[in-house]
Order: structure tokens, then C-alpha cells, then sequence
């Protein structure tokens, strides 16, 4: 999926009076940015990291139980947006007359396609709408600032960035902040084509295919090593701290995999390490570790070898 350019200014675009949900309001200069409402951190019991972009637009952590989830209904919402990996706690939501959209993305920014969809659930579903990844600090807020920008006109990007700022993310995901930064403004009819079948649940990658894109870091991270651990003249994409960081969330992701967690507690305890391992690599890579890169690439690929050995590259046991 490509990323987004910026475009000019499209008159034909909804026209939101808090920059989403479904109120009714007037229209704004083009090109000017409106002054916002009263924004800031919200604290909620069960909620974490919790910010308010507009009136009706959260962006914030996973509701943890029934008091995270009560939070969110007295703070008016009625949607749901999930874009972390893990399935979302369908049931609870229901039980607080809430309702669940699953739409996943990963650290390495938000595909065009599926931030369209998360802009159309923010236009279209019903009440004040809650975007959230795990901790409420990366992909929760890169989504909901893309959503806020594509909905309300008056969004300007660097109001976006400072939504993502705001809520602690790190620069360090490059991907996430060139989401807005990138962005094409999608029109109403465009936003209208996009389909509106958001799934509670979504299908998200297994345990097998995790390990493919783990696999992959590794390789992008050896064609940075062959380079002096720096950007490959062929692969100018190739960025080794972000890479070693991308890798480091791979690892997370894989830890909550609910089939690790039916896998031997041997299983979690080496990936936890590999993904220890993996931060030491990003930290030395940024020259803030008292061991060098190569020490630093030897200790994270020698857990994932022992890994490998344990697990991967045993027969399936039937």
C-alpha cells in the first residue's frame, strides 16, 4: 500500500464541527486551521495515557476490565477502535453497551487503505469514539491523529503530529509519524467508498508468520551490518536503529500471541530475552550503550538461535 501525499485543500470534504463522530457544524475558512476545544489529558479509572483530540475523538491504552470499559462510557463513547494485534475483549464492550472495530496496523506506519477505514469508522459510527493500541502511546494515537485529519478539514498537519507528540510517541517510529505527514486528504466520496464492514475481530498474523517478519528484520539488519552498520547504498530504505526497533516490537508482538501462551513457558522466557536483546542492539546502534554494535549483534542473534534450536527448528510433535 502506498503512503499518502498532502494535497491541497478539497472542498468536498465532510464537514465535522469537532473534526469527527456525527455532529453537525459550519464550515471553516480552507487552508485555516480552527482553533481547538479544551484538549489534554484525561484520567480515567482502567484507562491509561488517555488524550482528547476533539469532543468526540480518544485516543488511549486497552480498557482494562469492567472499570476501564465503564470509564469509557461515561466519557460518552460508543465505539471502539482497536489497531493493536490482540484480539479486543468483544464481550465486555457489549456488557457496557459499547461497541468493538478491529482494525490492526503495526509500528511501521498506517497503510493508506486501512487508515481510511479507521477514518470511516471514526465519520460514520455512532457517539464519542476511543482509538487504542496496548499502551496508548504509538499506534493509538498515530491512528487517531491520520483519523482526525482525514475527517475535519481544520486539521492541520502539524495538529496532528503534535496529537502523536502529545501522547509520547516516540520519534523513533518513523513510520508512524510520516502516516500524517504523508497524508493525501481523502475526499467524502472517497471516504463513502470505502467499505463499512468493520469486524469486531480481525484476522491477524499467527505465531508462523510473525516469525517470517522477525526473519526479515534479520535480514535487512545483516545488509546493514555489511554496510558498517550503516544506510546500504542499494537498500536506501534500510535505516539499522529503526530496523533494530522494529524488530524489538516483532518480539512483543509475538509475546501475546495467545498460541505463545499455550506454548512451554520456555518458549516466552527466550523470546522475552531475544526481545531484551533486541533493545540493547536498537540502543547501541543509537550510540547509547556502554557495549559496541557488534557485541550488541552477536548477543541478540544468539538468542535468537537458541530459540531456533528450542522450538523452531524442532519436529512438530503430533
Amino acid at each position: 500500500m502506498g503512503t499518502w501525499r498532502l494535497a491541497a485543500w478539497v472542498p468536498f470534504l465532510l464537514i465535522v464541527s469537532c473534526g469527527c463522530g456525527n455532529d453537525k457544524g459550519g464550515p471553516t475558512a480552507p487552508g485555516t486551521e480552527a482553533p481547538r476545544p479544551e484538549l489534554g489529558k484525561v484520567e480515567a479509572p482502567g484507562l491509561h495515557n488517555v488524550y482528547r483530540l476533539t469532543e468526540t475523538l480518544y485516543s488511549g491504552s486497552s480498557p482494562e476490565g469492567d472499570e476501564g470499559f465503564e470509564s469509557l462510557r461515561k466519557l460518552g463513547a460508543k465505539t471502539i477502535i482497536s489497531v493493536d494485534g490482540a484480539r479486543p475483549d468483544v464481550g465486555r464492550a457489549h456488557k457496557f453497551g459499547l461497541r468493538y472495530v478491529h482494525l490492526p496496523i503495526g509500528y511501521d506506519g498506517v497503510p493508506e487503505g486501512q487508515g481510511k477505514r479507521i477514518a470511516k469508522a471514526v465519520r460514520d459510527l455512532p457517539g464519542a469514539v476511543y482509538v487504542h493500541c496496548h499502551h496508548g502511546k504509538h499506534r493509538g494515537p498515530a491512528a487517531a491523529a491520520v483519523a482526525h485529519l482525514c475527517v475535519d478539514e481544520r486539521c492541520g498537519v502539524e495538529t496532528a503530529l503534535d496529537e502523536m507528540r502529545r501522547a509520547g510517541t516516540d520519534p523513533h517510529y518513523a513510520g508512524l509519524y510520516a502516516a500524517p505527514r504523508d497524508l493525501r486528504r481523502p475526499t467524502r466520496e472517497e471516504l463513502d467508498r470505502v467499505p463499512d464492514d468493520f469486524p469486531e475481530v480481525a484476522q491477524v498474523a499467527g505465531l508462523a508468520q510473525v516469525m517470517v517478519q522477525i526473519d526479515e528484520r534479520w535480514d535487512r539488519l545483516k545488509e546493514a551490518r555489511a554496510a558498517g552498520w550503516k544506510v546500504p547504498l542499494a537498500h536506501p530504505d534500510i535505516d539499522p536503529p529503526h530496523e533494530a526497533l522494529q524488530l524489538v516490537e516483532q518480539y512483543r508482538e509475538a509475546l501475546r500471541l495467545l498460541e505463545v501462551d499455550a506454548r512451554p513457558e520456555e518458549l516466552r522466557r527466550w523470546l522475552a530475552e531475544a526481545e531484551k536483546d533486541a533493545e540493547g542492539l536498537e540502543a547501541a546502534l543509537r550510540g547509547r550503550a556502554g557495549v559496541g554494535v557488534e557485541a550488541a549483534w552477536k548477543k541478540a542473534g544468539a538468542a535468537c538461535t537458541r530459540c531456533h534450536a528450542g522450538h523452531r527448528d524442532l519436529p512438530r510433535r503430533r
